[in-house]
């Protein structure tokens, strides 16, 4: 994860006027190690340090060991006795019941207190796709997982229904990382225009107010990433990221 990143989260968890309660400084440390597994800052195997986290964070261990409790219930992390705790692995085969319910559960997105969308919330999307656009030219495995996150977030806001959202998310943040461990397989340029038209088709769908039409849009997305994740499961030709070829990002706080 990037500074910039950090920054965001933040900002965006605790507000620019009154210090952070427990619970958000809390929730500020899960969602920065969740992006950083995902993101595959911390790749599958890595060891994370109770201690080293506190002292990044300036917290004692007992929230970071709370956290990585709730990672370990979602199934990013695990305990392993005399070991610690370890970012798992994923394997798409392992995960398809996972996508299932996902595709079950998008189509609810526009049948479950769908909340109209404001012209800042159109122009959000619209800038998602410039950014898809520009990194069409270049494109790059964690810009795209890092906007595809960003949108993740904006249809999750279609919807009024909380526990909708948080299943949604949880369920959203366990796949998320299959991708970028498959993306030598799949083609960097063939997902993004595959995301950059999905992105198009919501937005449209967003512009007239048709919600049972963003729920099958995301449905059908969803179902063609998985279909052509299993297609290309044990395609050999390229080589699968490793904790040794990855590099992970700067992981600092602050400037």
């Amino acid at each position: 994860m990037t500074r910039n990143d950090d920054a965001a989260i933040e900002q965006a968890t605790t507000g620019p006027t009154r210090p952070p309660s427990a619970r958000e400084r809390s929730e500020r440390i899960y969602r920065i190690l969740r992006d950083r597994i995902c993101l595959l800052d911390y790749p599958p195997g890595n060891h994370l340090s109770e201690e080293e986290l506190a002292q990044e964070f300036e917290v004692s261990r007992t929230p970071v060991r709370r956290v990585l409790a709730r990672l370990e219930s979602e199934g990013l992390v695990q305990s392993v006795h005399g070991v610690g705790t370890i970012v798992t692995d994923v394997d798409i085969e392992e995960l398809e019941q996972v996508y299932h319910l996902r595709m079950e559960l998008a189509e609810l997105i526009g049948k479950l207190s769908p909340i109209p969308r404001t012209g800042a919330d159109l122009d959000r999307i619209r800038a998602l796709m410039e950014r898809c656009d520009a990194h069409i030219l270049h494109p790059d495995q964690r810009a795209f997982l890092r906007l595809n996150m960003d949108f993740f977030y904006e249809l999750s806001a279609m919807t009024g229904n909380q526990p909708l959202r948080d299943i949604s998310e949880r369920l959203y943040f366990q796949v998320a990382r299959v991708v970028l461990k498959m993306m030598p397989r799949l083609g960097l340029a063939e997902e993004f225009a595959a995301f950059r038209r999905e992105i198009a088709e919501v937005l449209a769908a967003a512009e007239i107010g048709d919600w049972a039409s963003i729920g099958h849009i995301r449905r059908a997305h969803i179902s063609m990433s998985f279909r052509r994740m299993m297609l290309h499961r044990n395609d050999k030709r390229e080589t699968l990221p490793t904790e040794d070829s990855i590099k992970p990002a700067p992981r600092s706080l602050t400037d």
